[in-house]
């Protein structure tokens, strides 16, 4: 079995990561573009990827390939129907990020809504020595404590934030029901409700058609606290010059972001333009990347290998 891995520069270069324990042949990359997809892939019946796509139009190249083991959890980078309509097994990880997101998910909260980094750039500068003051006061400082979190998503992810939401800072945290969609029982509330209500709203749910531009112009309007945004889920579901012309006009109070809808970032991208301001933190795609957290998700990448040999493979999406 020949085992193709194409990205495996987005694990930290310094973690002892396991391989396959069936009989096998073992090719790795750091990074592979685009272009290079069919030339390493040739002959190889197991392909490793992470963020490289493969689309309808690579797997009609790659006739051996047999298997594709998915080293996340989003799976919008693999063209599901083609996979299917060849016989490509797709499996993806899951369950490993319940504690590294969400953490990373009120790092984010937090700094933004204390005012962290503008008061640490204010001591760089010199503020605090000018003050003449033991303290002052340049940025808002709000507790969360009594204050609404608004959820879009409700998986693992969106469950474990809600917790730590209303256990560790006595919040009231509240499921938005799916755009567009009404029924969906009593833990929803409705969507536009959300919009309205939210101190801070964080988006937990997968990049779909359905999902994509779930924030945007019109319900930035309708953002009646100014909360704050974070999105510590999947690039494009929320509109990135919508957020910035929000966050322009006072519609929201600042964002957390650690995903971008292209990554890494165009030098066009809107919110490069904003990287300087007090209340806008951005974060290049971390928030998975705890120690623990990718030794599990390489754990199950290779578990999911190794199954699909013996005959019994595992989260398969296909």
């Amino acid at each position: 079995m020949k085992i193709v891995c194409l990205d495996k520069d987005t694990y930290a270069p310094d973690l002892d990561l396991a391989r396959p324990g069936v009989a096998h042949e073992w090719v790795e990359y750091g990074a592979t573009a685009p272009g290079e997809i069919v030339e390493r892939l040739a002959g190889a019946s197991v392909c490793i990827t992470n963020k490289v796509p493969m689309r309808e139009e690579t797997l009609a190249q790659l006739p051996d390939l047999k298997m594709i083991s998915v080293s996340a959890t989003g799976y919008d980078v693999i063209d599901i129907p083609a996979c299917q309509k060849r016989g490509i097994v797709v499996s993806n990880v899951r369950g490993y990020a319940t504690h590294t997101v969400p953490e990373h998910t009120f790092a984010l909260i937090l700094a933004l809504r204390r005012g962290i980094a503008g008061y640490r750039q204010d001591v760089i500068d010199g503020q605090w020595e000018k003050s003449g003051q033991f303290c002052f006061h340049t940025h808002m400082i709000r507790d969360l404590n009594g204050s609404t979190l608004g959820l879009i998503g409700e998986g693992h992810i969106g469950q474990s934030v809600a917790r730590i939401a209303e256990n560790g800072f006595g919040m009231r945290a509240v499921f938005a029901a799916h755009k567009g969609v009404d029924g969906l029982g009593p833990l929803y509330t409705p969507f536009e409700q959300v919009l309205e209500e939210s101190d801070i709203i964080s988006l937990h749910c997968p990049l779909t058609p359905q999902t994509r531009n779930v924030l945007s112009a019109p319900e930035f309007a309708r953002m009646a606290r100014k909360p704050l945004i974070i999105n510590t889920s999947r690039g494009g579901l929320v509109n990135e010059a919508d957020l910035v012309g929000a966050l322009d006009d006072g519609q929201i109070a600042g964002f957390g972001f650690d995903v971008l809808t292209v990554e890494p970032p165009a030098p066009d991208n809107p919110l490069l333009s904003v990287l300087d301001r007090p209340n806008v933190i951005v974060t290049p795609h971390v928030a998975w990347a705890s120690r623990e957290a990718q030794t599990e998700c390489w754990r199950q990448t290779i578990e999911a290998i190794d199954n699909f040999a013996a005959g019994t493979p595992s989260n398969v999406l296909t």
